[in-house]
């Protein structure tokens, strides 16, 4: 299946609920199962499954489902943050886990900034397991920059691959092609912020 896999056995309500948001949206704008799954390329059945909580959609899924409801992800995500919040205390900020691998490896992101309409920046550690990533090719409007805090990063901008590790950054426009994917053998952690958010 293209998009998305069924959701682990730990989902967290963060996740499960981000289905019941895009339903409701989709529904809020007039729009069809049908109509939303051609404008974001994928079976009425998959976002069946996802709007109903049986399906975990991958990044770029996610990123295509927002875009086609004229969101960020950051807006499908909003109502489990707290905007007032100045300081995330360690181990209490929201967890987004994305499309689960068949091998049970995938991608999380820690959210930094609570989402909030006034934030002009995003920040999120992603937590990726040898094997996951992005899963295809992401472009939008802006500036992105990250740091690898631990493990490997294979990146891809432009058509062009690099290879990163710990300690190593990289800085790119965000409306070229990019996509990455935890090429090592261990966990990959990386620092990383978009402006304006897009997540």
């Amino acid at each position: 299946m293209s998009g998305a896999t069924k959701p682990s056995a730990d989902t967290t309500p963060s996740e499960a609920r981000i289905g019941v948001k895009i339903r409701h949206t989709r529904m809020l704008k007039g729009l069809t199962l049908k109509q939303l799954a051609d404008e974001v390329g994928c079976s009425e059945s998959l976002l069946s499954k996802i709007e109903n909580g049986r399906a975990n959609p991958s990044l770029n899924m996610i990123q295509r489902l927002a875009r086609g409801l004229s969101m960020t992800v950051g807006e499908l995500f909003a109502q489990v943050d707290d905007p007032a919040h100045i300081v995330a205390r360690a181990g209490s900020r929201t967890m987004i886990q994305t499309d689960q691998l068949r091998r049970g490896t995938g991608l999380t992101l820690e959210r930094l900034i609570p989402y909030s309409d006034g934030h002009l920046l995003q920040g999120n550690i992603h937590h990726i397991k040898p094997g996951g990533g992005s899963e295809g090719d992401l472009e939008h409007e802006g500036e992105e920059f990250g740091y690898i805090l631990e493990g490997e990063l294979e990146l891809s901008v432009a058509g062009r691959i690099y290879v990163l590790r710990v300690g190593d950054s990289f800085c790119f426009r965000s409306e070229h092609p990019h996509s990455y994917r935890n090429s090592g053998a261990e966990p990959t952690r990386v620092l990383w912020l978009n402006t304006p958010p897009s997540f």
